[in-house]
């Protein structure tokens, strides 16, 4: 089970180091101590707490983005037959969907609680419906 250090999932929370502590007080969070006696809050945990609190925000900036995007977060999901997978993750407010391969997955080391990267290029994206809907 993945294990982070409290600042890192505040960080990927957005939200203070106190307040996860303050998780941690409440029982909210399960805990354990590394070999150095620092306090690790459950992976687990933090990507639950991520996927239920996410909130999106208006982004009305002039300012283009890249066509490569990096959105760091927290696995919340794996779903994986013999061939492919189903990897979500959550950065920040967006919830980010990517299908690989299931022994992609096993390299990476991909379970809920891990903090991942998704790396997004794409050169056309489309999504169509048809106007008349039965």
């Amino acid at each position: 089970m993945p294990h982070l250090r409290i600042s890192e999932a505040a960080n990927l929370l957005g939200v203070s180091d106190d307040t996860v502590r303050r998780w941690v007080d409440a029982r909210n969070v399960a805990t354990v101590k590394d070999a150095a006696g620092r306090l690790l809050v459950d992976g687990v945990d933090v990507a639950q707490y991520a996927s239920e609190r996410a909130v999106g925000n208006d982004d009305d900036s002039p300012t283009a983005r890249s066509a490569r995007n990096q959105f760091v977060g927290i696995v919340t999901r794996v779903t994986a037959d013999a061939v492919m997978a189903q990897v979500e993750l959550q950065c920040g407010p967006h919830r980010v969907v990517s299908l690989m391969s299931a022994e992609a997955v096993h390299d990476l080391g991909l379970e809920p609680g891990v903090v991942a990267t998704a790396v997004v290029k794409a050169t056309t994206v489309i999504v169509e419906r048809s106007r008349e809907r039965a």
